[in-house]
């Protein structure tokens, strides 16, 4: 160990004997380990942002619609009497099986209109979405069809202002509602577009008797287990066919497996992206390695002399490798503080799109260390050996 900071110390003293050499040296590390951190660091947490914000809606339904590329489409067509035929037919597999409808509602209070879209809300609300007035529609508003509805956060600021809106009655295509409930804001401004800001919900039995008497769109299928969502898939489209006849044709849209892909995409290409970045370590590296040589050559009689008195070829080699490691530590600690502040500031300005974030620090300078140590052992191993294995009597005379 005494051997060991024994050559660190002599290793910090060359690199300050050199100091700008050193110092240009190192700014290739900076740069690498910075870019990689930033990169990387902005990846994860944008990529935790997202998958917290997806996973306060819950459990993700799978979708049943009819296939719109066959030769009779309305021979498909969804009733509303069908949800109970599936229900019936999913059983304990599902918990909760409803109809959905796309469409735009004409809203109005007082003197105010608009025409926005809406959505349909059943018995089961797996989400953790917070409420800042009111209540969400319960079981019994969807089982006796009440003419209730919930609002969104930018509704709200439409047509009620400051003022409270639960307990206001609003007319939804031209039929008188109750607002029991408004939305808070989701974090993150991309998502309250994305999750439908600017909507106003309702039982989907209420849709179906106010503002849709006539086909469903599409099925919203909860599956008691996700990971049998195949399954129920399946046995959902049989009964349908076994309802409408085999020609008619149906597809699956699974959510959460959607949600599940996007996130796998948004890491590979962080890790692709911090792949690229890392050629500028390997660049690192090379002038790494070339000024090592540079130092072997300007320090040929030192290590005869060395050798004279008895210093072994590792030795020798340890205390160059020494300074190679030394030089790829300072510039990726520097790069790794660069990297560090500059991902907090990317995060704190993605986060008002996408949500609080979670920076992995831990994993981010874990990252740094290795790959500084990585590059610096072996961009550092052949100038290393090279001075190891100089002849000593050669090396005395240059």
């Amino acid at each position: 160990m005494n051997r060991i900071l024994a050559y660190l110390e002599e290793a910090v003293a060359s690199l300050w004997r050199n100091r700008m050499r050193s110092l240009l040296t190192m700014l290739g590390m900076i740069i690498g380990s910075a870019s990689i951190i930033t990169v990387f660091g902005i990846s994860r947490a944008a990529t935790s942002g997202i998958s917290s914000t997806f996973a306060s809606f819950g459990q993700e339904p799978l979708l049943i619609l009819p296939d719109q590329a066959q030769d009779y489409p309305q021979i498909a067509q969804i009733q509303y009497r069908d949800i109970q035929k599936v229900s019936t037919a999913l059983g304990d597999l599902a918990v909760s099986v409803m109809g959905q409808w796309q469409q735009t509602i004409r809203i109005t209070f007082g003197n105010k209109q608009d025409y926005i879209s809406a959505f349909q809300v059943g018995a089961y609300q797996p989400d953790a979405l917070v409420m800042s007035q009111g209540r969400k529609i319960d079981a019994q508003d969807v089982a006796s069809a009440a003419r209730v509805c919930v609002l969104t956060s930018d509704v709200d600021r439409t047509f009620f202002g400051s003022a409270p809106a639960v307990g206001s009655i609003v007319r939804i295509n031209g039929t008188p509602c109750e607002v029991v409930g408004v939305y808070a804001d989701i974090k993150g401004s991309l998502f309250n577009s994305l999750a439908g800001s600017g909507s106003v919900g309702m039982p989907y039995t209420t849709y179906h008797d106010v503002i849709a008497p006539g086909p469903v769109d599409f099925l919203a299928i909860y599956p008691a287990d996700p990971g049998q969502a195949n399954r129920v898939g399946n046995l959902a489209v049989a009964a349908l066919q076994h309802v409408h006849g085999a020609r008619a044709k149906y597809t699956q849209q699974n959510a959460a497996g959607t949600i599940s892909s996007f996130e796998n995409v948004l890491n590979i290409i962080g890790i692709g992206l911090s792949a690229i970045g890392g050629v500028a370590l390997i660049v690192a590296g090379i002038g790494i390695m070339n000024i090592m040589l540079v130092s072997v050559t300007e320090r040929t009689r030192e290590i005869g002399i060395r050798k004279a008195v008895g210093a072994s070829r590792g030795d020798i080699a340890l205390q160059f490798l020494m300074e190679s490691i030394l030089l790829a530590l300072l510039g990726g600690g520097v790069g790794m503080g660069i990297g560090v502040l500059v991902t907090v500031g990317g995060a704190t300005l993605l986060s008002r799109q996408l949500g609080e974030m979670i920076i992995p620090y831990v994993l981010i300078v874990s990252l740094a260390l290795m790959f500084s140590i990585i590059v610096g052992v072996v961009f550092g191993t052949y100038p290393a050996l090279r001075a190891a294995r100089l002849d000593p009597i050669e090396a005395l005379r240059a």
